[in-house]
């Protein structure tokens, strides 16, 4: 069984020792990154209806990558090994971000090269630009908006908590100016015991009394109340946390009289129901999805074609929504276009194939949406929208990898935008506004 989702962990440690290797050159405190904490003021474009969740697709939003310069600190967090030196051999991304359309404030240039010898950039989550960019694109290609990850071990460090709080401005401002619905997603991955209450619990006080994101006329309600994401609940990896502790968080982003009152999403294993493979064999996890409002298992790696996608929707999906059907919960199955980690195995010294889930040039990403829809989904998560460490992103990637000993994928001559046309198709798919095809939609050129 492939854990795939033990890449978030390793992804944290990496920016732990960005952290270590850049903390020392900030005096930035705690106490200096909180009271930076404000309301979103901007100007707000009426768009996608974020009262509901019902008929949406959104996206994983991870928006932690850095470079040296971003004025984050952190050195090339989530692009190098270690991110105070960016290696042409030893990098953990296997997808190269479509670089074309930034500005020259926007692109950050690496030890990497084109075949031509030209520069090879990268981005920044931490400029704002960027940001507003992406959401520009969600407008452009119809995706409604996305889920922003929020890492609880990130709250620890007033340096990681600040690149956490500039993204989520970022996507605020992105989300306000061009019409989308963002919604706050917390990746409880790496705490440890306590560590729920003492970061994740506080700081959602704080994003209410500072930053007041429930306010915001852009953040994603469902069935009348804001929504929040809580992802790891229930895996069976070891993790040092409780299942009593996600279930006391879920019951305070509920019940609380004062920060309470959100409708919560449970990001649980794939065989949650079953309580076996990648979930914790313990029924107390069924007790504490049963508190939350909306289901959604992890799917990245369950399956490899679209044969498998199939079958694994009709042998445990189907039973899924019908236990979710059954106990009054909404139900929010993932998909995600394809995968691949060559170049993160290779820093441990392991082999592990380039394009390891093929995309098939959308068509694997196409048949678990239909199968889902003809199941009976009525709201879709992609995994993701920017995440190149996988590759399971949608975001614009380049046929134009730079030449190294780094081996990268490309969109198999595909525009870079194909996929977030793709994820737009599907949005209409789940709107019943195109008919419901095995085939994805042929697509005209630059179309």
């Amino acid at each position: 069984m492939r854990h795939v989702f033990s890449w978030i962990a390793v992804s944290l440690m990496i920016q732990g020792i960005a952290t270590a290797a850049f903390g020392s050159a900030t005096t930035m405190t705690l106490e200096s990154v909180i009271n930076q904490m404000k309301p979103y003021e901007g100007k707000h474009i009426s768009g996608v209806d974020p009262s509901t969740l019902s008929g949406k697709i959104l996206c994983g939003y991870q928006g932690w990558f850095s470079a040296p310069g971003d004025g984050a600190g952190l050195g090339w967090s989530h692009y190098a090994w270690n991110p105070h030196e960016f290696r042409t051999d030893k990098c953990v991304f296997d997808l190269w971000p479509d670089m074309a359309e930034m500005d020259p404030d926007e692109k950050f240039d690496t030890p990497y090269r084109h075949k031509d010898g030209s520069p090879a950039f990268v981005f920044s989550s931490y400029n704002r630009k960027t940001v507003l960019r992406h959401f520009r694109w969600m407008k452009q290609y119809g995706i409604d908006g996305v889920f922003l990850q929020r890492f609880g071990v990130q709250l620890k460090n007033p340096q990681e908590m600040n690149h956490r709080n500039v993204v989520l401005a970022s996507v605020q401002a992105g989300a306000n100016e061009s019409g989308r619905a963002w919604a706050l997603m917390y990746d409880l991955t790496d705490l440890q015991p306590g560590e729920i209450e003492k970061f994740v619990i506080e700081d959602w006080k704080r994003l209410k009394d500072r930053m007041k994101i429930t306010q915001d006329k852009s953040y994603l309600h469902h069935n009348g109340k804001p929504v929040v994401a809580v992802w790891g609940i229930g895996f069976d990896d070891n993790r040092p946390y409780s299942l009593d502790e996600c279930g006391k968080l879920i019951q305070f982003l509920k019940n609380d009289p004062q920060y309470g009152g959100n409708t919560v999403m449970a990001g649980v294993p794939t065989w949650w129901r079953d309580l076996k493979w990648d979930a914790v064999p313990d029924k107390k996890l069924h007790e504490v999805i049963l508190q939350a409002d909306i289901v959604s298992p992890w799917m990245v790696g369950r399956y490899n074609s679209p044969d498998a996608a199939r079958k694994h929707v009709e042998e445990y999906v189907k039973q899924d929504l019908a236990w979710c059907r059954k106990n009054g919960k909404d139900y929010l199955p993932v998909v995600f276009p394809g995968f691949s980690w060559q170049n993160l195995k290779r820093c441990y010294g392991e082999d592990a194939p380039l394009n390891d889930i093929p995309r098939l040039k959308g068509r694997f990403m196409w048949t678990q949406a239909v199968s889902h829809i003809r199941t009976g989904a009525d709201m879709i998560y992609i995994a993701m929208f920017d995440e190149i460490n996988e590759s399971t992103a949608i975001f614009k990637c380049s046929n134009d990898p730079p030449v190294s000993e780094c081996k990268f994928m490309t969109y198999e001559g595909l525009p870079s935008d194909h996929y977030l046309w793709l994820t737009g198709n599907i949005m209409r798919l789940l709107r019943k506004e195109i008919p419901v095809t095995d085939d994805p939609p042929e697509r005209t050129q630059n179309k």
